[in-house]
């Protein structure tokens, strides 16, 4: 069993919340459990709550692991906050390099040499292709390509390489040039000590964008080859499309000057589920005026909403008069202007013509993150000529000048935020990290309760539903623990209860 530490997942209750932000109780028939949910990273199940007609009333997504990152840091020297902060995840260390090392040239109040700042422009799309290649090749191609109603103990990344062996290879190695830019750039693939408050600390070699040069046209066609794949299977998961977190919400995530696909640098957009811009052009730094954060006792999670509309009072209300948005790369191509490539452009334009517009249904972060993936190819073999990436002036050097800081990047899953607090002489008073997958908590445990009314039907627990409640999770993008059940079949414990507690029905899957 496999446990890299990580982004937590859960989301916001789907009860009508009273005015003390507790959730209101009430008497339910039966309750369905799955405890754990696979496939995600870390702790968490989920509850299903049916009311007195066996009809499903609520849903809550529980993270149950408490990790702590925000205390331990306090009283660490700042130039260590990269390493540390690095170490959240094994999935993308990069993404908490990048944004740590942003709030450390806050702090330093300086501006950091241009090459620097291209060549962590170019490891974060190597952690974006990686990323992505594992988030769609290994833990949803096995449903979307095999079906969501297949044999579980094949039903993963094995089976489909038996079933799509020139598919999955090709993803395996797709994630491999990811990881290898990384490594290039950092001299190691995971948790790379490279990007420094003020810089970076080497650049790119001529052997290394050799090697990168030489792997494009293979990484090329692969992506091109899985979005043909994935596009041409869209009309076998309707339902899926229909049901998989498809209500009204806004999109969040940082753009170009021109609005224009952005990535680590730029301005906040919000949206709306029609497309339409309701706020621009919002400093990353001020983040507070426009973002809050929400607790509620049933989860170690924090609950992120869009500040000028509110907490949700009552989570079931698929209305925009709340704060619910969505990160990651779903909302990244539906706030953007264009992505700048012309195949990611052109990829654009079709994916949203199939929506006609905005595009509201999670299960379409599988499609984006294909874009996504393409888009950052295409970005890379433009950058490799710019001789920036080969500069050795890579570093601005100063003292505290500052004793605050605010580091804002896209991770592969969404807007990350690192808020630091230092003393005179650079220790952590105060960390506040608000990670991409927390900003879609609301998103989520809707999600889990529109699947769960679409293919929850009488008392019975049918496989292919239990899969289909947590592949609305996987939409989202979960990491690596969730290969806890890669090979077999998945640890599962689900449990349908009356109002007496009497057990209705008792289903169980084992490794």
């Amino acid at each position: 069993m496999i446990h890299l530490k990580g982004h937590r997942y859960t989301a916001v209750s789907l009860k009508q919340l009273t005015t003390n932000n507790q959730p209101t109780l009430h008497k339910m028939s039966q309750k369905i459990t799955i405890d754990p949910v696979t496939r995600i990273e870390g702790h968490a199940k989920i509850t299903i709550h049916l009311d007195e007609t066996g009809q499903v009333e609520d849903a809550r997504f529980h993270v149950t692991e408490f990790r702590g990152f925000e205390k331990f840091c306090e009283g660490r020297p700042l130039w260590e906050m990269p390493g540390i902060t690095g170490r959240i995840c094994g999935i993308c260390p990069v993404s908490h390099l990048l944004a740590s090392a942003k709030a450390g040239d806050r702090i330093l109040a300086v501006n950091i040499p241009p090459a620097a700042e291209k060549l962590r422009r170019l490891m974060n799309l190597g952690q974006i292709i990686q990323s992505h290649a594992l988030s769609f090749f290994h833990l949803s191609a096995p449903d979307l390509l095999l079906g969501m109603d297949s044999n579980p103990p094949s039903r993963n990344v094995f089976g489909l390489i038996a079933a799509e062996p020139e598919l999955a290879r090709g993803g395996i190695r797709l994630r491999q040039f990811g990881q290898e830019i990384i490594e290039l750039l950092g001299a190691k693939k995971i948790h790379p000590a490279w990007a420094v408050p003020g810089g970076v600390r080497n650049c790119l070699s001529e052997v290394g964008k050799k090697q990168i040069s030489d792997r494009l046209p293979e990484v090329k066609t692969t992506v091109i080859n899985a979005l043909d794949k994935f596009k041409s299977l869209l009309d076998n998961y309707q339902a899926e499309a229909q049901t998989f977190g498809n209500f009204p919400s806004l999109f969040m995530g940082l753009v170009g000057k021109d609005g224009e696909w952005e990535h680590y640098g730029g301005k906040i957009r919000f949206v709306d589920s029609a497309g339409n811009i309701i706020a621009d052009h919002l400093e990353p730094s001020h983040y507070q005026e426009f973002i809050a954060e929400a607790v509620e006792p049933w989860s170690y999670l924090k609950f992120p909403y869009y500040r000028p509309l509110g907490y949700p009072a009552t989570g079931n209300a698929c209305n925009l008069q709340s704060g619910i948005y969505r990160v990651g790369p779903l909302a990244r191509l539906n706030i953007c202007s264009r992505i700048g490539t012309p195949i990611g452009d052109r990829e654009l334009q079709e994916f949203r013509d199939r929506g006609k517009g905005t595009i509201n249904s999670s299960f379409f972060y599988h499609y984006a993150r294909l874009i996504e993936i393409l888009a950052s190819i295409e970005h890379i073999e433009n950058a490799l000529e710019d001789s920036d990436l080969y500069s050795d002036r890579l570093r601005a050097k100063a003292g505290i000048n500052q004793l605050e800081g605010i580091g804002v990047s896209e991770a592969p899953r969404g807007t990350l935020f690192h808020h630091y607090h230092v003393d005179e002489n650079g220790l952590m008073k105060k960390v506040n990290l608000i990670i991409a997958t927390g900003q879609n908590n609301l998103a989520m445990n809707r999600t889990v309760a529109q699947i769960a009314r679409h293919f929850i039907q009488g008392t019975k627990i049918p496989e292919g539903m239990l899969n289909r409640v947590e592949a609305g999770i996987r939409a989202f993008d979960p990491c690596l623990s969730c290969s806890t059940h890669a090979v077999g079949q998945m640890p599962l414990h689900i449990q349908l209860f009356d109002a007496e507690e009497n057990l209705l029905d008792d289903a169980w899957r084992d490794f």
